[in-house]
């Protein structure tokens, strides 16, 4: 009989399934059990709720991470306080058992690979990445704790949440001398804010390297946080997002904020990330705010910001901007400005530059043209988003051109050209546009195989392309 390579994973899920209609027998199984076996029966045990079974596999789990988050549909505070059951009897003992292995209690929403390597087939949590984010190498780890529990310290979109986490703090706090809870990410509403100062009053601080901030009403809500920043000294990514202003108090307002920021921004030795959406707080301050930058960025978005040609040009000119992998200035209006200093920027990253993003920039024709000879040398790019100007078929065929010795682009999006356009940008012309669409590509063969192209309108009214 000839065997499939998928025949393994279904014989140790049978496997497992026949063990766990007894729990009584599957139970003492565990010592003997084969580690291969373990994942499989897991994923059994929690999708049947055994109990009893989940938490006798904990003390017994072979791994040395055990990642629980990406099995959860949904916040699961039942299976977790039977996980931290079993924990407890681990913890509880003096000495260390030979067979104890696990380190890390991962809860976090990532890997779910792990889970899939065993079953043969995806696990079922919708935003599971495949990301292996273990939650090693804690700086805030002055000393070595018996276990890890890595959380993701996310907005309380439903009372599930805030009541998994705060019972996942709770029990980690009452245990501080052998638990380390480790919050890698967080991500804060300007409606939860305050609701989540107690947790970040329990974690350390140093541990966290992404933040993002959105849907912030009010300066005074920044300002409120930019303490907690000024400690997260692992901090890798900082993203800001729709932070408005509504007082009275507003140039006031802003000048303390962007000072704290600055002065915030001297203390963060690792970021790497910074991404901008909708910060009109910062205008005229950001290129003071990026200089105060100990290292280099390897990925700069500023995006539908209103920003002078002035401070643009300081920006591009700034040495903390001269080794970015990626570029996204989308919605950035720079019709106006003088090209040359994007043209400078271009080429101070030619070497570094993956990702460049220049979608609904206005930019024309003549801005184009120089920049084209900057761009063409830029052959680490992978990724290139030009839609959303309003450029003729001329330049874009001379842009295609400049792209001849980008081998590494596995992603083009262009603009339709204004010649395809009847009404002032209302309308498309669709057999002017195929005719036309035709030709470029016929253009672009002749220089090089495309691996993945797009061709985008304008937005019409509705917003869509």
């Amino acid at each position: 009989i000839r065997m499939s390579v998928q025949d393994p994973p279904r014989l140790l899920q049978l496997a497992g399934q026949s063990l766990l209609r007894d729990e009584a027998v599957a139970i003492p199984a565990l010592e003997e059990l084969p580690t291969e076996l373990f994942p499989p029966l897991f994923m059994e045990a929690f999708t049947k709720s055994r109990s009893k079974t989940l938490m006798a596999m904990v003390q017994a789990w072979p791994f040395t991470r055990l990642p629980l988050g990406a099995l959860m549909l949904t916040p699961d505070l039942e299976t977790l306080r039977t996980v931290l059951e079993g924990l407890d009897v681990l913890l509880a003992q003096k000495v260390r058992p030979s067979g104890w292995k696990l380190q890390v209690l991962d809860l976090r929403e990532v890997d779910e690979n792990f889970w899939s390597m065993w079953s043969g087939a995806p696990v079922r949590s919708p935003r599971a990445t495949s990301q292996r984010q273990t939650g090693e190498d804690c700086p805030g780890m002055g000393r070595q704790w018996p276990l890890k529990v890595v959380v993701d310290l996310l907005c309380f979109h439903d009372s599930d949440l805030h009541e998994f986490l705060t019972h996942v703090f709770e029990w980690a706090l009452q245990r501080k001398d052998l638990v380390h809870l480790c919050c890698k990410r967080v991500v804060l509403c300007g409606k939860q804010i305050y609701g989540v100062k107690k947790f970040l009053e329990m974690v350390e601080l140093k541990c966290i390297q992404d933040v993002k901030m959105r849907n912030f009403w009010g300066l005074y809500q920044l300002g409120w946080f930019v303490p907690y920043l000024a400690q997260m000294k692992s901090l890798r990514k900082l993203h800001l997002t729709y932070i408005l202003e509504r007082n009275y108090t507003w140039l006031e307002r802003v000048g303390q904020t962007v000072a704290r920021f600055t002065s915030t921004f001297l203390k963060l030795d690792n970021l790497h990330k910074l991404h901008l959406y909708r910060v009109p707080f910062l205008k005229d301050h950001l290129d003071q705010l990026v200089r105060c930058l100990k290292t280099p960025l390897e990925s700069f978005a500023i995006t539908e910001c209103c920003l002078s040609e002035l401070e643009m040009e300081r920006l591009f000119l700034c040495p903390s901007t001269h080794q970015l992998k990626e570029l996204d200035l989308t919605g950035i209006k720079l019709s106006s400005f003088n090209p040359e200093p994007l043209q400078i920027l271009l080429e101070n990253i030619a070497a570094t530059l993956q990702v460049l993003i220049l979608e609904d920039c206005w930019i024309t024709d003549y801005q184009l043209s120089v920049i084209l000879p900057a761009l063409s040398r830029c052959h680490q790019l992978m990724t290139l988003n030009f839609s959303g100007n309003q450029i003729s078929k001329a330049i874009l065929e001379n842009l295609l051109g400049h792209t001849v010795g980008l081998s590494r682009l596995s992603l083009e999006i262009y603009p339709v050209p204004r010649e395809c356009y009847d009404d002032g940008f209302k309308d498309i012309n669709q057999k002017r546009f195929l005719q036309l669409q035709a030709g470029l590509m016929e253009i672009l063969r002749d220089l090089r195989q495309p691996k993945r192209m797009e061709f985008r309108t304008l937005p019409c009214s509705c917003g869509e392309r």
